[in-house]
């Protein structure tokens, strides 16, 4: 599952060795290939892949892979392409089987992220750094420096290894890692369950250790989830017991202990391991964390070494030669030039001592421009907080309404929640659709009646917004619980292309009068006065609701609309909040999933980041 999409789709994983003799297998290769068992503190070993480039011409630093996908043991015939501009400065690839998954000992896999103290305590941090001091110390044709870098779980695996850093730990570039599994990314948005990810992605790390195929037994997984009931349900009827962190988000539905343990970025201290954090403004899996990270560095910085990159990618699309954003091509190769203009350069220059050091805050491929963008601070200094009002009628507005217009409301049913996706919803992984959903055209729900929008008139001149967006609604629910996501949209014109007209259903999916979604998220109503304890909603009292919408690069272009859409369920990414206050949302019962009647009031707004 995930594994294919991060090796096969992605390539991302530097395929590795680790000091045995060096094996003359695919003599074509252009690397030799090694493997050993690498001894941690515990007496555990790791299984772990070192591939050394034949044309080695003296001592290499090693770049350095850890994942819970398997180590591939067998060297590429030819020059993955996504190596090609780092194999030009040469490195010694390694990759690593993290503790009790494939050859490596140990486990069961846990995917804690906890930082461990008290003599002999082990965690991911100490693996990083056992491993490297055994490469360093053993790996004949090394010359003592060490990066690290990783997309998704193996960029987790790069960053906590920051938490404490090998003296030989020279660089590190952590992409679409995380920090912080209860308020983002992987298991959570804010709190609110992703039911999808929590059931197949974590199912397929814990249930063996090989990777495992959640077995849905029909293929609309929209109508699975929908008739397998609440995450408790799902639990005790397919799961049952071999999924321990699934258990464990059924039992800890609250920011309690158990999570904030899980918070591995408390242990970053003063920044001193050059960091360059990747991240996809449209990455549907791990869009958070990367920014987290760098935000944590440059709280003690003093050397400017905390460095982010991002652009118009979903999760990992920026190791692949693309130029588009799902369906939108921009004719770029956007992945490619941050391969080698931005990850060489910087890798080189903290290894091998070459070129200049990098003096950047953020480089951004900012979409609608489709350009690179050279930041020096972020935020960006002159960026002007922009209100943009949700209006009674509709519209969207620059200029506060004048006097009270009242609200909208809809009803929302947790018997038909709006789907994340078109259905019939293929699983996560079996279909390219799960790589663009955070792209996906949204007038595949304009006409349900449990989805709000307001759209502005075509702007007159382009609109950049670059930096944090939130949303604020002044809203109330018919219920004691309820959700609502926002969505942030830029609407294409309706003669932006001439629509082809075969193959069938080419027409249909023009980018004449496309929704674009530019940012997305969700709040969970319970949350609202505390993540630690979850409280009712006093029922349709009208409060504020916050909702971060992340940080963001996007020009909306002349002649396009800006659009907001508001809604109160996103399933089956997200559980179904069942509208009726209990204490673990996650044990609702039938009865306690209620319609409910939803409004969006005068105050409502989304705040822009506006650059001139």
């Amino acid at each position: 599952m995930r594994r294919w999409l991060v090796l096969a789709a992605l390539a991302v994983l530097p395929l590795a060795a680790a000091p045995a003799p060096a094996r003359e297998t695919q003599a074509q290769s252009p690397f030799m290939l090694r493997e050993a068992m690498i001894p941690m503190r515990d007496g555990v070993k790791l299984h772990t892949v070192i591939l050394i480039p034949r044309d080695a011409k003296g001592p290499l630093p090693i770049l350095f892979s850890r994942t819970p996908y398997g180590a591939q043991n067998q060297a590429p015939a030819s020059m993955p392409r996504n190596w090609a501009a780092l194999a030009k400065d040469g490195y010694i690839f390694v990759t690593q089987d993290m503790r009790g998954r494939y050859q490596s000992e140990g486990g069961p896999f846990t995917l804690s992220t906890e930082i461990r103290t008290g003599k002999g305590a082990t965690d991911e941090s100490t693996d990083a750094y056992d491993s490297i001091d055994w490469l360093v110390k053993h790996l004949p044709g090394n010359n003592g420096k060490v990066g690290m870098w990783g997309v998704s779980y193996p960029g987790l695996a790069a960053a906590i290894a920051l938490a404490r850093p090998h003296p030989a730990l020279k660089a590190v570039s952590p992409q679409a890692a995380w920090i912080d599994y209860w308020m983002n990314d992987d298991l959570h948005r804010w709190g609110a369950m992703r039911l999808t990810y929590a059931t197949d992605w974590v199912s397929s790390l814990q249930v063996n250790k090989e990777d495992w195929d959640f077995p849905y037994p029909r293929h609309d997984t929209y109508q699975f989830f929908l008739e397998a009931g609440s995450p408790a349900d799902i639990e005790a009827k397919y799961l049952q017991g071999r999924v321990p962190r699934y258990a464990e988000m059924i039992e800890h539905p609250d920011y309690d202990d158990h999570w904030k343990k899980q918070r591995w970025s408390d242990s970053l201290k003063r920044t001193n391991v050059p960091t360059l954090n990747v991240a996809g403004y449209w990455d549907q899996e791990d869009p958070w964390g990367s920014w987290q990270i760098f935000y944590k560095q440059k709280q003690d910085d003093p050397e400017h070494l905390a460095l982010m990159v991002a652009g118009p990618w979903s999760h990992g699309y920026w190791r692949r030669p693309a130029s588009n954003l799902g369906r939108i091509d921009y004719g770029v190769e956007s992945g490619t030039q941050f391969q080698e203009q931005v990850e060489a350069p910087f890798f080189a220059y903290w290894l091998h001592g070459k070129g200049t050091k990098p003096d950047y805050a953020l480089k951004s491929f900012q979409s609608g421009s489709w350009t690179w963008k050279t930041y020096a601070q972020w935020p960006l200094a002159d960026a002007v907080a922009t209100k943009l009002w949700l209006r009674a009628d509709g519209s969207l507005s620059f200029g506060r309404p004048a006097g009270s217009e009242g609200c909208r409301d809809y009803v929302s049913d947790p018997a038909r929640p709006v789907p994340f996706r078109p259905h019939p919803m293929s699983a996560t992984y079996a279909t390219p659709d799960w790589q663009w959903w955070e792209a996906e055209d949204q007038r595949f729900v304009d006409d349900r009646p449990d989805v709000l929008s307001w759209t502005s008139q075509p702007l007159d001149a382009d609109l950049t917004v670059t930096g944090a967006i939130t949303a604020t609604l002044m809203a109330s629910t018919s219920g004691t619980d309820s959700d609502f996501v926002v969505k942030l949209i830029d609407v294409y014109p309706e003669d932006v292309e001439t629509p082809p007209q075969a193959p069938v259903g080419a027409y249909a999916r023009s980018l004449n009068g496309y929704e674009l979604p530019v940012a997305m998220e969700i709040r969970r109503g319970r949350y609202l006065a505390s993540f630690e304890k979850a409280t009712p909603l006093v029922p349709d009292k009208v409060v504020a609701w916050d909702v971060p919408l992340r940080d963001h690069d996007h020009v909306f272009k002349k002649g396009h609309r800006i659009m907001v859409q508001v809604q109160s369920s996103w399933f089956p990414v997200i559980d179904r909040n069942p509208q009726t206050f209990i204490p673990n949302i996650y044990k609702a019962r039938p009865e306690d999933y209620r319609k409910a009647t939803q409004k969006v009031c005068d105050g409502s707004l989304v705040t822009l980041p506006v650059v001139k």
